[in-house]
């Protein structure tokens, strides 16, 4: 604090914090302290029900929808599944904000249906991340280096 020219008037110096975090610097995928002014997209490294050879994949957190009241709630255990608690989550709305048909492996018929929703995380920095091999939270930017046979269908899909 520092006292300003009139008769005991203090001004309070306010210093913005950086908008370029160390996480920025060292190019840090794992940490949500990067990219302040973008949205970050989280995106496990592992087993996935559409990745046609078995081997782990980067994918968005998902779950074949089974036995839940609806798609949200089968949404909210693919996240839960993956970060555990949702406490500090938010899901947008109780409708997919959009849906993808991938045509599956060659000894499974049925199309696989890949539906997205959209979340937010609030009010914390960090989740313990356990039930994949990797992850990486990522700009929309970055997720198009991850999927760029998908490139065209996420830029309609994420606006920013």
């Amino acid at each position: 604090m520092s006292k300003s020219r009139g008769k005991g008037d203090y001004q309070i110096d306010n210093v913005p914090a950086p908008r370029i975090t160390e996480a920025d610097k060292t190019i840090d995928r794992k940490s949500l302290q990067r990219a302040l002014d973008r949205r970050l997209y989280l995106l496990p490294y592992g087993n996935s029900n559409a990745a046609p050879s078995g081997k782990p994949v980067w994918h968005f957190p998902e779950k074949v929808y089974d036995s839940e009241e609806t798609l949200r709630k089968c949404a909210e255990s693919a996240l839960a599944f993956v970060l555990g608690d949702l406490s500090h989550t938010y899901f947008v709305g109780n409708a997919p904000m959009g849906h993808m048909v991938i045509r599956q492996m060659e000894n499974v018929p049925e199309p696989f249906k890949r539906y997205f929703f959209k979340s937010q995380v609030i009010d914390t920095n960090k989740f313990d991340i356990q039930k994949c091999e990797d992850f990486v939270w990522v700009t929309k930017d970055e997720l198009l280096e991850y999927f760029p046979e998908q490139a065209e269908f996420f830029k309609k899909l994420i606006i920013s």
